[in-house]
């Protein structure tokens, strides 16, 4: 396994060789027929897992910068600054504390 990702024209010419194309995947899927280019350009596990099914590689040699070592995804990033949505308790109603 190398250390760096296909290029995305490597993915969708894979998916050719097999008769299939990205768009036909997606919308096997149950996605809009772009939805699953979005995987070419960041990490998507869902997608990832995808193409890489009609492939027939595990996703990790197709995008081992987007996994560690034994196929494991990379551990989530953390939100930046972004807060949990307020609960129903917690809501003003309109006007309440306006000034």
């Amino acid at each position: 396994m190398t250390n760096t990702d296909w290029h995305p024209a490597d993915v969708v010419a894979a998916l050719h060789k097999r008769g299939t194309s990205m768009a036909r995947v997606s919308r096997e899927a149950g996605l809009a027929s772009a939805t699953l280019a979005n995987t070419l350009k960041r990490p998507w596990p869902r997608g990832e897992w995808l193409i890489a099914s009609v492939i027939g590689i595990h996703p990790a040699e197709i995008w081992p910068t987007r996994y560690r070592r034994q196929g494991l995804t990379r551990q989530p990033r953390k939100p930046l600054g972004i807060q949990s949505c307020p609960t129903q308790t917690t809501r003003r109603t309109p006007g309440e504390g306006d000034f």
